[in-house]
């Protein structure tokens, strides 16, 4: 009897102590969370703020009595220059001063062969070199939608007497406001 009494009382224990357990408690929440998105662009599939690539215009090959050579400024791929930015921006190029503006006459900017020599020179908007754009110009973009843009910058090189063989070059800086 004593047993039966013993084994009932660590029972009766047993039932009281697991009575005592709490049940498991649930609770809710949120988790926050953001992004901040700023305006950019691309130039020719290139990012950044300083020293991007906006192309390169090659006048090619000719013999030093040429009258006019042209070209075409071409970004990467040898596509024209491409100006991909965010959508609801609206980009504009502003094509500024090159290392040697005025140095000859028969264009509003020259190339230079570093030995005193210089090819006049001028761009333009158009293929058939009738839309200037002079120092400074500014070529305005539609509204982006979030797909590249392709801008079109035509170069006229003039020939004149006198001028030796060699390489002639020129660096124009370029600003892009969006």
């Amino acid at each position: 009897m004593r047993t039966c009494a013993s084994r009932i009382g660590l029972s009766l224990l047993g039932l009281a102590l697991a009575g005592g357990v709490q049940a498991a408690t649930t609770v809710t929440g949120q988790i926050s969370s953001s992004l901040i998105l700023t305006s950019s662009c691309q130039v020719n599939g290139g990012g950044g703020s300083t020293n991007l690539n906006f192309g390169a215009l090659n006048f090619g090959t000719a013999n030093s009595l040429f009258t006019t050579a042209s070209g075409q400024v071409l970004g990467g791929g040898g596509g024209a220059l491409s100006i991909l930015c965010s959508a609801g921006t609206t980009p504009t190029v502003k094509i500024r001063a090159g290392a040697n503006d005025g140095k000859s006459p028969g264009g509003t900017r020259a190339l230079f062969d570093g030995a005193g020599n210089y090819v006049p020179y001028d761009l333009y908007t158009d293929a058939g070199h009738s839309q200037l754009l002079a120092i400074d110009g500014v070529i305005s973009l539609a509204a982006s939608t979030g797909v590249a843009q392709t801008v079109n910058i035509y170069g006229q090189a003039v020939g004149k007497a006198g001028l030796p063989a060699g390489t002639y070059t020129d660096t124009i800086s370029v600003e892009l406001t969006f």
